[in-house]
C-alpha cells in the first residue's frame, strides 16, 4: 500500500511540474488556421497562449488595427487551445473565421501544447523566450495592457 501511495505521489509531482525561468521549452509542432505547420524553434521570442475563447478575444482586441505581420515582426506566435470546441463548430465556423485575422493562429486541437504552460482559463499567457529558454512569464486579462506590452517589444 505504501509503495502504491509513493508511486502515485511521484506521478502527481511530475504532472504538476510548472515551467520555470531558465528552462528550455520542449519542442512541438502545430498547424495554423491555413493548415500550415509551425514548429517551436530557437528564433521564437514571444509565445502567447489562450486556453479559451475569452483569451483569444483578448488577444484579438489587443491586435486590433495592427498591420499584418505585427506579431511575426516581434518574433511572436499565438497558440489557441481549441480542444473544448466541438470539431464541427471549429471546422465549419471558427477556423474559417480565423482566416480573416491579420495574424497567425496556431491551433492546439488536442490541448497538447497549451496544457504544458500553466495559466488561467480566461487570460493570455505571455512567455518571453531566449533561444528556446523561458526568461519571463506573465498573464494578461486586459487588452490595453497586453497591447502596451506588445508595443514595448521592438520589431
Amino acid at each position: 500500500m505504501r509503495i502504491c501511495l509513493g508511486l502515485m505521489l511521484c506521478l502527481l509531482a511530475t504532472l504538476g511540474h510548472a515551467l520555470e525561468v531558465g528552462e528550455r521549452l520542449a519542442p512541438w509542432t502545430l498547424l495554423d488556421q491555413y493548415e500550415q505547420p509551425y514548429s517551436l524553434d530557437d528564433g521564437l521570442q514571444l509565445l502567447l497562449v489562450a486556453r479559451s475563447m475569452d483569451g483569444a478575444k483578448l488577444l484579438k482586441a489587443a491586435l486590433e488595427g495592427r498591420p499584418k505581420g505585427y506579431l511575426e515582426a516581434r518574433h511572436g506566435v499565438f497558440v489557441a487551445d481549441i480542444s473544448r470546441m466541438p470539431s464541427l463548430v471549429s471546422s465549419l465556423f471558427a477556423v474559417p473565421a480565423m482566416r480573416d485575422y491579420n495574424y497567425r493562429v496556431l491551433l492546439d486541437r488536442e490541448s497538447r501544447v497549451a496544457s504544458r504552460y500553466p495559466g488561467s482559463e480566461s487570460g493570455v499567457l505571455w512567455l518571453r523566450l531566449d533561444h528556446g529558454k523561458l526568461i519571463e512569464s506573465k498573464e494578461f486579462s486586459d487588452a490595453a495592457a497586453l497591447r502596451a506590452a506588445l508595443e514595448s517589444i521592438a520589431p
